[in-house]
């Protein structure tokens, strides 16, 4: 099962519709203003994320996205998407093993692998993959899955205008 999709609602999967092996995946491409807004919200200016000419002098030579981007893009998954609405998030590790520069596209894959009929988790493997194929984060998250079907309209979010 796929569970991605983009329609006006978000409807869950509950622990029950979930099987072993079931995923969703969601894609993304880092634009200047996804560095910005998320340095914004977070505080992290880190001069690796914010200023082409100190990033020009770094082991990676361009300005770098910050490394929790990818990792909100696995919360969007399982928050949204798989399980979606209800789920509570438990526990996360993330592995960092290479930069996300400006322009690259990543897509984020959420696959359940062990139920915990006990307590209604779900442990998920979660991979970010770039563009290239490559492996940018991987981990895993626990999960408590919801247990009663979930249809809510999706938030419009507002427009942002960066000014600076």
């Amino acid at each position: 099962m796929d569970g991605s999709s983009d329609t006006g609602f978000l409807e869950n999967k509950t622990y029950d519709e979930i099987n072993v092996g079931d995923f969703s995946t969601l894609t993304r491409t880092l634009r200047p203003e996804d560095i910005q807004l998320f340095a914004i919200v977070s505080g992290d200016v880190n001069p690796a994320h914010m200023d082409p000419v100190y990033a020009k002098n770094s082991q990676f030579r361009e300005v770098i996205g910050h490394g929790m981007w990818g990792g909100s893009l696995i919360s969007t998954v399982l928050g949204t998407q798989f399980p979606g609405p209800g789920a509570i998030y438990i526990n996360q590790s993330m592995h960092f093993l290479r930069p996300v520069m400006i322009g690259n596209t990543v897509t984020v894959k959420v696959t359940a692998t062990k139920k915990i009929d006990h307590n209604h988790h779900i442990i998920f493997d979660c991979r970010c993959i770039n563009q290239d194929g490559l492996d940018v984060i991987r981990g895993t998250a626990e999960v408590l899955a919801p247990t009663q079907k979930i249809k809510w309209p999706r938030t419009k979010l507002p427009e942002v205008v960066l000014a600076g």
